[in-house]
């Protein structure tokens, strides 16, 4: 029997040590590739610089070149392909991250480019490097509008952060966006549907649902019972976040925000602060996702120093880029900006 456990630890340990292996290998091509791409980017924008004068060899620069490099190295020189090396150089010309090494793959910055604010680029580039995220995910992020939605839910300094910093977790207010995006349940705006029903499919794409709660977060429990004075209460769903190292209990509402909801969620945070909470750990949070919020009754149920329990919309479809941009100034106006 010990036999087996060694040899089983020996394969592990091995396979460990080439896994890591080809992983660093992987990171040491990938950034050679992405680097040398930058430079064929420089090169070509050197080159029509040159010719800037002489628009007909401007127009067929790159059709030449890439007519020539294919013949010789077969793939991977089309014209898309080095017009992506044009845009990466004029988007990274001037950035830190060519001297600290180029940390995502080719796939990630060709997206990155086209993502004209220069600000939002180096937030999502930030994301993606700090939470490893595909490019598939870090296309979900931008769609869902993650970088307006983080401006709207921050105050003005920490906003001011995002680009040099991505998302960082000190806080609860940190962590709380509003509104929250649901897209990927794929629940049309007007289906009808019950809190239960909502529950069970944020449960069946947990993934998704923890890439849009954000960072650190782990499943602890749904529908976790709870008992006072021999009456049985359910919270829907209980998170725990390492970074805040606390719980995060996730109540949901298909229509419009009550005070009497308000009321629900203040007895769970009590609960799990009094019951389940060790004394290492900070206060608990309870956040409740709803369809629609009055502001005003929020603010007034709840005490005026309180940093525990929050209200946010959730959204079952993307909006628009304009409807964020909407957003952003009717909080400006709000702010007395």
């Amino acid at each position: 029997m010990s036999n087996k456990i060694t040899k089983n630890r020996l394969f592990n340990d091995i396979k460990a040590l080439i896994v890591e292996s080809k992983s660093k290998i992987y990171s040491a091509v990938n950034s050679t590739m992405t680097t040398t791409y930058w430079n064929i980017g420089k090169r070509i924008v050197e080159e029509e610089q040159e010719g800037k004068e002489r628009a007909e060899y401007g127009k067929s620069l790159l059709k030449n070149l890439s007519m020539e490099l294919t013949k010789e190295f077969k793939r991977g020189y089309s014209v898309g392909n080095l017009e992506n090396m044009r845009r990466f150089y004029l988007a990274y010309q001037k950035s830190e991250t060519v001297s600290m090494k180029f940390k995502l793959s080719w796939s990630h910055y060709i997206f990155l480019t086209r993502i004209t604010d220069k600000e939002e680029r180096k937030f999502y580039e930030l994301e993606a490097i700090a939470e490893s995220l595909s490019v598939r995910e870090i296309k979900r992020q931008f769609d869902s509008g993650l970088y307006q939605r983080l401006q709207l839910s921050l105050d003005k300094e920490k906003v001011k952060t995002l680009s040099k910093n991505g998302q960082i977790i000190e806080s609860v207010d940190d962590l709380i966006k509003d509104p929250y995006i649901f897209e990927f349940l794929d629940l049309p705006i007007h289906n009808s549907y019950s809190e239960s029903e909502l529950e069970t499919e944020l449960i069946d794409k947990l993934e998704a649902f923890l890439l849009e709660l954000g960072r650190g977060f782990t499943f602890v429990a749904r529908q976790k019972r709870i008992t006072i004075d021999e009456e049985h209460f359910a919270v829907d769903l209980v998170f725990y976040n390492r970074f805040l190292r606390s719980f995060v209990i996730i109540d949901l509402k298909i229509g419009k925000l009550k005070h009497q909801d308000i009321g629900q969620m203040m007895m769970y945070v009590n609960h799990y602060d009094r019951v389940e909470k060790q004394e290492d750990e900070n206060p608990t949070v309870g956040i409740i996702l709803c369809r629609d919020k009055s502001k005003a009754l929020v603010e007034m149920t709840l005490p005026k120093d309180n940093n525990q329990i929050y209200a946010s919309k959730y959204l079952t479809v993307l909006p628009d880029k304009e409807e964020f941009r909407k957003l952003l100034e009717a909080k400006s106006i709000e702010d007395g900006e």
